[in-house]
C-alpha cells in the first residue's frame, strides 16, 4: 500500500486552495468516467454512447418500451428515440413486439449489450479493488461509506433522478 498523494488544489493567484468537497466529488467522477470510457475503448466497445449506461441499466432489470425508458431518463420520447436508434444501429438494443400490444415496441439488450455492462460492471470492481491495494480495504470501505451517507437521505424519485442523465 503507497501513501496517499496530496490532496488536489487549485491555484487561485497566489494561494493554493485545497478543493471545495463537491467539487472534488464531481472531478472524481470525471476521472472515473473517463477511466471507464478508456477501459471500454480497450475491451472493443470503442462507440459507445453518453447515455447508452443508463440504458443499459434500466434494460438489464427487463425489457421496456420506449416510453418508459423516456420516463425514467427523464426525457422526451423524441430524446429517448434518437438515442435507442443508435443504441439499435450499434447492435447493442433490439425491438420486439409487446405481446400484450402489438402497437408497442419492447426494447431489449442483445448479447454486445449484455457484453458491453459486464465489461463496465468488470470495470467497476477493478477500480474499487485497485484503491484497496493502494490504499488499503478499509479506507475504500470508509469512502463507501461516506458516499452511501451522502445519498442516503434521498427519496427514491431523488435517487432514480441521481441515476440518469444529466
Amino acid at each position: 500500500m503507497s501513501s496517499p498523494s496530496p490532496s488536489p488544489t487549485i491555484s487561485s493567484g497566489a494561494v493554493d486552495e485545497p478543493l471545495d468537497f463537491g467539487v472534488l466529488l464531481n472531478v472524481s467522477f470525471g476521472a472515473f468516467k473517463l477511466q471507464l470510457h478508456r477501459h471500454l475503448v480497450n475491451a472493443g466497445f470503442t462507440d459507445l454512447g453518453p447515455s447508452f449506461g443508463y440504458v443499459f441499466r434500466l434494460l438489464l432489470a427487463r425489457p421496456a418500451s420506449l416510453r418508459d425508458v423516456a420516463e425514467r431518463l427523464g426525457i422526451s420520447s423524441p430524446g429517448a428515440l434518437k438515442v435507442v436508434d443508435d443504441m439499435v444501429a450499434k447492435g447493442y438494443v433490439e425491438r420486439q413486439d409487446d405481446p400484450h400490444d402489438r402497437r408497442v415496441k419492447q426494447l431489449l439488450l442483445t448479447a454486445r449489450g449484455r457484453r458491453a455492462i459486464e465489461e463496465a460492471r468488470r470495470f467497476h470492481a477493478m477500480f474499487e479493488q485497485g484503491l484497496a491495494e493502494r490504499l488499503g480495504a478499509g479506507q475504500v470501505a470508509a469512502a463507501r461509506a461516506v458516499l452511501e451517507q451522502v445519498v442516503a437521505h434521498l427519496s427514491d424519485a431523488e435517487l432514480e433522478a441521481g441515476l440518469r442523465p444529466s
